[in-house]
């Protein structure tokens, strides 16, 4: 994927993020990965952190942006498959293109909906392979040796609809899907802005091929409920019907005679 591309795709995520999360309440938010993205900028929780995996450099740089966008760095390293932090201690996760480039994504998934809250919210990226960024990142790679380890780009693409089925497996609700980038990537952006009105066209026409998808999904833990029973039948109890007691007296004077009496209550 060339510069400009790059350029757009960072812009479109931006603008995404800033729009999606600044209402998301809680008080615990993370992004794993991409520090020139920051997600959480517009984000009001009270303890945010960057977090860098196992598959970036280790000195990210923030070269191009402006000094009051750019990062102040990662606030902890962690592996993406083993998180360190309790069960249900995290209100929003963020992971851009973060399941592409770890080695085992369905881990990392899973982490993510052991650490979330129930009702937690996880936001997700990803190149789509049924696009023209999705193809030139798989071809590119395939005319490449060996990857480059210090590349930003994802190395294994999942495609959207996989994705979702992963989700709803781990109890997730998806809530927004959304497609964007339908230009070509070439290297020059003379190009991208000939082909601009590609975008406009894709969105109305073919949205899901789009370059890069972004999806929302919420945590659900089925909880109990009570199940409406049958009326249950009024039956009389023999307890309240009236008996007749034998009683004998135990009280017999030396000159009285036995006295039997039975008596009804």
């Amino acid at each position: 994927m060339g510069q400009p591309a790059a350029s757009r795709l960072l812009a479109w995520e931006q603008q995404q993020a800033d729009e999606l999360l600044a209402d998301v309440f809680g008080y615990h938010a993370l992004q794993l990965g991409w520090p020139q993205l920051q997600t959480l900028r517009s984000n009001r929780m009270p303890h945010r952190w960057l977090a860098q995996a196992e598959f970036e450099p280790m000195l990210p740089t923030a070269d191009g942006l402006p000094e009051s966008d750019k990062p102040s760095g990662p606030h902890l390293c962690l592996d993406s498959r083993a998180w360190p932090w309790p069960a249900d201690s995290l209100d929003l996760v963020v992971l851009p293109h973060a399941l592409e480039r770890s080695a085992d994504p369905h881990a990392c998934l899973r982490e993510v909906a052991r650490v979330l809250i129930p009702e937690g919210q996880v936001l997700i990226t990803g190149l789509n392979p049924w696009s023209w960024w999705g193809w030139q990142q798989t071809r590119g790679q395939r005319l490449s040796k060996a990857p480059d380890p210090g590349a930003h780009m994802p190395s294994s693409l999942i495609a959207y609809r996989r994705l979702r089925d992963w989700l709803r497996l781990l109890g997730f609700e998806v809530q927004i899907s959304r497609f964007g980038g339908w230009t070509p990537a070439p290297g020059s952006e003379a190009w991208m802005q000939r082909l601009h009105w590609l975008d406009a066209v894709g969105e109305r026409w073919w949205p899901i091929l789009g370059g890069v998808y972004l999806l929302v999904a919420t945590k659900r833990v089925p909880g109990g409920r009570f199940v409406d029973a049958r009326r249950w039948r009024t039956v009389r109890s023999p307890a309240g019907a009236t008996v007749p007691v034998a009683r004998t007296d135990t009280h017999m004077g030396p000159t009285s005679a036995p006295k039997d009496t039975v008596e009804s209550r």
